[in-house]
């Protein structure tokens, strides 16, 4: 290819997704997922514009994104300025999250004269209203423009969750592959689990619930081993252990229970993680839905909402799972154990009793996976959205 062609400006429609970086890592991730998804399973020219684009060279392997990316990266990101302008060629517009268009550049929309697609990308909810909010439109007072709503969720009356192709196929392969798995313990410094020691990821924030939960696994008959990826958990479950865990590979033993600390890991290495554990313990909307596609035993932990809002999520997602897993069953204890992780009761859940029903509770987050897997996908359910309103 001539230089020449390699600095032609692409003529394919372009999306802009907008994301404000609020809590950590989270909604960057799921924009960054989601940017992906548009441009390799759609074939859609896509910008990410974002106040910390620093952070996608984390979550991502070494060159595979840049800021203001070269030609052949997957999608061009940009840097949240206030003298931003919608392209000529931008058709479709995501503010995800609520996160506000610059003044400029929704008033260049208005004034251009151009037809675009303007879309609200929610946070994620089992909640049941969601389905009755989903598809709304609602009209911009002094702009005069459109602009939909749209919910990720777990049902067909929702935008769906996000999946991109492949993805459990890739799933599927590594679980069934022990040398994979070999190499990806080794990749963190350990060994593949033997014998019956039993594998969990903890990433959350602070919580009550998790000291409850270790030392019902330190006392434990059979091993343990909690990896911990560099985040708020670290901190206190170094302080449980007695021992800094300052640094990746810092482990401490109590009882039947090893604790390592592990570094922050690329998108992709995560999930890997999430597949290779027999215990998730996640937070967030972005870890929540790999936990959900790993078909693991998983705990979510949500952020903490003021008046307890947040258990109305937390609850809302248990039902969803229930009738999800239907006619296969949910362990009783589930729902307890999930409220508990979020903190009611002081996290004094019956944890032994959970731990002995992992087995049911496997089989019963890969039933739901099943079903997920069969529902809407959120980028193609925004892909059909732009196909409807051309």
């Amino acid at each position: 290819m001539s230089a020449l062609a390699e600095t032609r400006p692409d003529p394919r429609p372009t999306w802009d997704v907008f994301c404000r970086v609020v809590d950590n890592f989270g909604d960057i991730g799921v924009c960054r997922r989601l940017c992906l998804s548009l441009a390799r399973d759609h074939d859609i020219a896509v910008r990410l514009i974002t106040d910390q684009p620093e952070l996608l060279q984390r979550m991502d392997e070494p060159t595979a994104i840049a800021a203001e990316s070269p030609i052949g990266a997957p999608f061009r990101v940009i840097r949240w300025c206030s003298s931003l302008i919608p392209e000529a060629t931008t058709a479709v517009v995501i503010e995800a999250f609520a996160c506000e268009l610059p003044e400029g550049y929704s008033r260049q929309m208005a004034s251009d004269g151009r037809r675009r697609l303007w879309i609200n990308l929610e946070y994620l909810s089992a909640e049941p209203w969601v389905e009755g909010c989903h598809g709304l439109v609602s009209r911009h007072p002094e702009l005069g423009l459109d602009k939909v709503f749209v919910f990720p969720g777990f049902t067909g009356g929702t935008g769906g969750l996000l999946r991109e192709s492949g993805l459990l196929a890739r799933r599927d392969a590594f679980t069934a592959d022990p040398d994979a798995q070999a190499a990806f313990w080794q990749g963190l410094g350990l060994d593949a689990p033997a014998g019956a020691e039993r594998r969990v990821c903890l990433f959350g924030y602070e919580n009550p619930a998790a000291i409850a939960l270790l030392d019902v696994m330190a006392g434990d008959e059979s091993p343990w081993t909690v990896v911990v990826p560099e985040d708020r958990s670290a901190t206190q479950v170094a302080a449980w252990a007695g021992s800094p865990l300052a640094r990746p590979g810092d482990s401490a033993v109590v009882g039947a229970l090893r604790v390592v600390r592990v570094p922050f890991m690329a998108q992709d290495r995560f999930d890997q993680l999430l597949w290779a554990c027999d215990l998730n313990l996640v937070r967030g909307e972005d870890s929540l839905v790999r936990a959900l596609w790993a078909a693991r035993p998983f705990l979510w932990q949500a952020y903490v909402q003021p008046d307890d809002a947040h258990l109305d999520k937390v609850a809302a997602l248990a039902t969803a799972f229930a009738r999800g897993v239907a006619p296969a069953g949910l362990p009783g204890t589930y729902l307890s154990s999930l409220q508990a992780w979020n903190g009611t009761d002081g996290g004094e859940g019956d944890w032994t009793g959970f731990l002995h029903k992992l087995p049911a509770l496997a089989a019963a987050t890969r039933r739901w996976s099943e079903v997920l897997a069969v529902g809407p996908e959120l980028a193609g359910s925004l892909v059909e959205l732009s196909k409807a309103h051309v």
